[in-house]
């Protein structure tokens, strides 16, 4: 299963700006500014925070077992980016304050977050390190759990593994504050090329992407996903090894519309194309509902058939093969759940399938569905 959340809130911070805010601006940017020469001139870090409320509840309630958490953030034309490199996330282990600034405000809106402070521009605001008077420009956080994600060539939306991170705000270690989002090393303290690369000299470029503000369909977005699959056959019969050789694929009762507030349970059927004709069965062996491979948390990516969710338009995978979209069978046939919340109201998707058999052996056979199962999310 898969489950979204908005952030509340998320900003930019720049280095060359001191207090400037920048809360409503609907591009977050981790820049690294240069001369010609690789002498710094300025970077920028992102403040991002998600109300956690719902899982920790769900979690509690036994609803959602342990789930992994995925940060997206997607790409809004980021430039001159070096051919590899890393971002990096911290949990911020201060309180502070979104803002309602631009970065093209004249004069500059100095309430709100910013490199200096975390709340406004007051001296009692300033980031501080812990038990410390000392100021430490840029935010602060906890080290001692992180996330990064590696970014290569042409890679620029992201989806980070932030379990570490989310796993200590939900058992209590830190208080949620957001993720800090940045390069490794650090402005202040310049290493040499290798050993850090905000303060390094190396030539890496700027990322870009879309805020919570933006007008696009694109908001950053914390991917929620657990195994929540159950296998019960009861009395079906399992498709034959030669049937799923050549499978027909289809989904029952698939409807045009589903509200953004609902969870729903979809039903897929698969069936040989030229079934074999048994004597001793009195209706037609097309409608002989037979359950497809089962799957399992421990081999995922093995035998099974997996569900995808993708934007009709855009083809962006929205739910991707994996962990959380092992299709389930109960006595009545395979089927899977979902739930409609975090997709974009007034826009059309689509199913795709994949069915896994025989996996790690001679006969392994993977067959993809793509036959047009398309839905639209409504208000």
């Amino acid at each position: 299963m898969h489950y979204f959340i908005f952030p509340e809130i998320d900003t930019t911070i720049y280095s060359r700006t001191g207090s400037k805010n920048t809360g409503l601006d609907q591009i977050l940017e981790i820049r690294k500014d240069q001369k010609s020469d690789g002498t710094m001139i300025g970077v920028s870090r992102i403040l991002m925070k998600f109300d956690l409320s719902y899982i920790s509840s769900s979690m509690v309630r036994g609803t959602i077992t342990n789930p992994k958490f995925y940060l997206n953030l997607y790409d809004a034309n980021p430039t001159n980016l070096s051919y590899s490199q890393s971002l990096w996330a911290w949990p911020v282990s201060q309180s502070w304050v979104v803002g309602e600034g631009f970065d093209h405000d004249i004069p500059v809106t100095q309430q709100g977050v910013s490199w200096d402070f975390k709340t406004g521009a007051e001296e009692e605001d300033y980031w501080r390190l812990e038990n410390s008077q000392s100021y430490n420009q840029g935010g602060t956080w906890h080290d001692d759990v992180y996330a990064s994600q590696s970014f290569v060539y042409e890679t620029r939306d992201m989806r980070m593994d932030v379990t570490p991170i989310v796993n200590k705000w939900l058992d209590k270690t830190y208080v949620n504050e957001g993720f800090i989002l940045k390069r490794s090393g650090s402005l202040e303290n310049p290493t040499p090329s290798g050993s850090g690369d905000e303060g390094s000299t190396d030539m890496l470029g700027n990322f870009s992407f879309f805020s919570r503000q933006t007008n696009t369909i694109y908001p950053p977005k914390l991917e929620v996903e657990w195994y929540d699959t159950k296998w019960n056959t009861g009395s079906l019969e399992a498709l034959s090894s030669r049937e799923l050789e050549d499978l027909v694929f289809y989904m029952q009762s698939l409807r045009p519309e589903y509200k953004e507030s609902s969870k729903v349970k979809f039903r897929v059927v698969g069936r040989g194309r030229y079934p074999t004709k048994s004597f001793s069965n009195t209706s037609s062996e097309y409608l002989t509902v037979k359950y497809l491979p089962s799957g399992s948390i421990s081999n995922i990516g093995g035998d099974g058939a997996y569900y995808s969710v993708l934007d009709s338009d855009t083809e962006d995978v929205i739910v991707p093969y994996g962990t959380g979209s092992l299709i389930s069978c109960d006595s009545t046939g395979n089927y899977f759940n979902l739930d409609m919340n975090g997709f974009q109201a007034e826009r059309f998707y689509k199913f795709e399938f994949k069915v896994i058999s025989g996996s790690g052996t001679v006969d392994e056979t993977v067959e993809y569905f793509d036959n047009n199962f398309t839905f639209k999310v409504v208000r």
